[in-house]
């Protein structure tokens, strides 16, 4: 009960039974959990059909239509906390981030930090298969959104992550507003103002070759839009989480000092 990938799915049948095959073809005991909203395709039939063969590692959250990325990832977060997990991973179910990958976050983790953010931004990063257009817009969104919110992250939208459990633990999720594209954004930012050590660590993203893109234009709407409301809300808001005795946030100092890590806090 240590480490458990959540993979939100909507309509991913051509995906979904090969990355939760790559995840335990690692064999380093990740569990998987599978956050599904009401895919018309059959996606969670798939994944049931599956569990015979990965007694106790395969799981599955099945949601009534398509609710959004953000409330599919805190619905697995508050699933993980109550089951005891350690470290938690946001991973796409379209192969666009490498289940191999997930080792090199979790072990940064494992280290110290209280996010590993697989970044395509910062030295050694990369991006494949995707037009010019498209990541001028994402490394755009990027470098506003740290023009914005001063937040020291390269690649504050990217979405597969390592959390340490204390991060979470400590975190307000009826906090966090956003459902889509500034989703991602607003975690690490709550995070970054919680003074949680924030870690990018190089990874190539590659474009997805079985299915459709989410994205839309009301998301990237939500992104431009979202960071400005995310800055002056971080004024009047308190991201921790109103308990007493609250989980202190991890730094420690001197913990990533090799050339494939870059480590920044607050």
């Amino acid at each position: 009960m240590e480490k458990l990938v959540i993979i939100p799915t909507y309509n991913e049948k051509e995906n979904v039974e090969s990355i939760i095959g790559a995840v335990f073809a690692l064999q380093q005991n990740y569990h998987v959990l599978i956050i599904d909203d009401g895919s018309p395709d059959g996606t969670a039939e798939i994944v049931k059909s599956l569990f015979e063969k990965h007694p106790g590692q395969l799981f599955l959250e099945e949601r009534k239509g398509k609710l959004g990325l953000g409330t599919a990832y805190i619905h697995g977060f508050m699933w993980a906390l109550s089951n005891g997990y350690q470290y938690i991973f946001e991973m796409d179910a379209d192969f666009s981030h490498n289940p191999k990958d997930l080792e090199r976050l979790y072990e940064v983790c494992k280290a110290g930090a209280g996010i590993a953010v697989g970044s395509r931004y910062i030295k050694g990063g990369a991006v494949v298969n995707w037009p010019a257009n498209r990541i001028f817009l994402s490394k755009g969104a990027s470098l506003y959104t740290r023009l914005i919110t001063w937040m020291p992250v390269k690649d504050p939208t990217a979405g597969f992550v390592c959390y340490r459990r204390e991060v979470l633990e400590t975190m307000n999720f009826s906090a966090i507003n956003f459902v889509g594209y500034a989703f991602q954004i607003e975690m690490k930012f709550a995070a970054w103002k919680l003074n949680f050590l924030i870690a990018e660590v190089p990874i190539t993203f590659i474009d997805r070759k079985l299915g459709d893109s989410k994205m839309n234009k009301g998301i990237v709407k939500e992104g431009i839009l979202g960071v400005l409301k995310l800055r002056w809300m971080s004024m009047f808001k308190n991201y921790r989480r109103n308990v007493k005795n609250a989980t202190p946030p991890y730094n420690i100092d001197g913990a990533f000092n090799t050339p494939e890590v870059f480590a920044e806090r607050k």
